[in-house]
């Protein structure tokens, strides 16, 4: 041979042709094989599917505790949930596409259900794939009876049976947490209308156990509202014996006082600020109305109003009231026209007074009051002798018609004093 045509024949460039087309045309034979062995198979199991999912009850009934109280509790409906699971499963195998959407129906609506029912999520999902292990199990017993010598294509196909399995164990997980959130905010929505029925004095009485059991609060006991406004928010603690009532402007804290009699339970009621988590040096701005107590969670309304009574006692800069420690604040404001009323009638000629001289006087008044009728540690306070409180007093006195030495007066004085000074009146 030339040695041109030699080397011609011995070097070749590029891959050496693969006969594909053989290839695929024997996997595509072993494939029709295989669907035809499992067709042939799944038709047998579902003509079988009361026995199959007799079958499967009997393994969950042994494995699963939760599913053991599902049969004991309703047998025929538990059957039935699992028949259509199965009967599904089967059929899919026979015709994926044509059944695909009524699988995943039946599948998230058992997880939906399953979680409104409460049975753990764990146990539903061993059920799921112990029903798919179960289906192939039968898959080869069927084709091992019938066709001994076809069991070896059954293996090119259990991929697609297991991924099928896989599948419906993510989509009933995902019904089941879908079910598992609209659950709990229908519960949190539900004890927030409660407890907000509760605060406004609406509740029905036939609601009350519900109210109390959802709030974790006994029915009957001593109670105490807490109004919150400012400060930084989300920093409360509620304990166990409180419920914290977020609202748009006002913060509503419920806490159990006292004994579930309604008297106390032989020991000094509970301090509702700790309670709450608040402690008495309340970050700045924030204020703190702290109603008086009432007898049982129907009388809550009322003690409401008592907390946005006290709430709006407490100065802007923030701080905190008790409405026991303000009760003459407390009756002033609970009627602002009244307060304006008596401001003008006891104070009004002091008040129509030159601005500085006014000032000058309602200061001593004031001090008076807070020294407890005390000239000589009021002009301590005020930075001046004990004999020249005593000459402003007299000339209040003489302006107002009104003599501090009678209790009658010294009653309207200091309620009018209030009155000015709150922000309502």
């Amino acid at each position: 041979m030339h040695p041109a045509a030699r080397t011609r024949t011995t070097f070749r460039t590029g891959p050496t042709p693969v006969p594909q087309p053989r290839s695929r045309r024997i996997r595509s034979l072993i494939d029709a094989d295989a669907l035809r062995v499992l067709h042939r198979a799944a038709r047998v199991l579902l003509d079988d599917l009361p026995d199959l999912t007799d079958r499967l009850l009997a393994v969950l009934r042994e494995q699963e505790p939760a599913y053991r109280t599902a049969l004991e509790n309703d047998h025929a409906a538990t059957w039935q949930e699992v028949h259509r699971s199965l009967r599904h499963s089967v059929t899919s195998l026979l015709d994926p596409r044509g059944t695909r959407e009524a699988a995943h129906r039946c599948t998230w609506r058992i997880g939906s259900v399953r979680a409104e029912q409460g049975l753990p999520l764990d146990a539903l999902l061993h059920a799921f794939r112990l029903g798919g292990s179960l289906v192939w199990q039968r898959l080869v017993e069927e084709t091992t009876r019938s066709e001994p010598e076809d069991i070896r294509l059954l293996v090119h196909v259990a991929t697609d049976v297991w991924n099928f399995v896989d599948e419906h164990c993510t989509l009933v997980a995902d019904a089941y947490r879908q079910a598992e959130r609209q659950l709990a905010w229908r519960r949190e929505n539900r004890v927030r209308l409660l407890a907000a029925a509760l605060l406004d004095g609406t509740s029905r009485i036939a609601d009350l156990p519900e109210t109390a059991e959802r709030l974790c609060l006994p029915e009957h006991g001593r109670y105490v509202v807490v109004a919150i406004a400012g400060g930084p928010p989300h920093d409360l603690e509620p304990g166990g014996s409180a419920y914290l009532h977020s609202g748009a402007e006002v913060d509503h804290g419920i806490v159990l006082v006292g004994g579930e009699g309604g008297e106390g339970d032989g020991e000094a009621d509970r301090d509702p600020l700790a309670a709450l988590g608040l402690t008495a040096g309340a970050p700045a701005g924030r204020r703190i109305g702290v109603g008086s107590a009432v007898t049982g969670l129907a009388a809550v309304g009322d003690a409401r109003r008592l907390a946005d009574l006290a709430l709006s006692i407490c100065p802007p800069e923030g701080g905190t009231v008790r409405l026991t420690e303000h009760l003459p604040e407390a009756l002033v404001v609970s009627c602002p026209e009244l307060g304006a009323t008596l401001t003008e009638r006891v104070l009004g000629p002091l008040l129509r007074l030159e601005p500085a001289d006014r000032d000058v006087l309602l200061d001593t008044l004031v001090a008076w009051f807070a020294c407890e009728g005390s000239a000589q540690r009021a002009g301590e306070r005020l930075y001046c002798h004990r004999n020249t409180v005593l000459n402003r007093l007299r000339r209040c006195e003489q302006l107002i018609g009104r003599s501090l030495a009678r209790p009658h007066d010294v009653v309207e004085i200091s309620l009018a004093l209030t009155a000015r000074r709150l922000p309502r009146c």
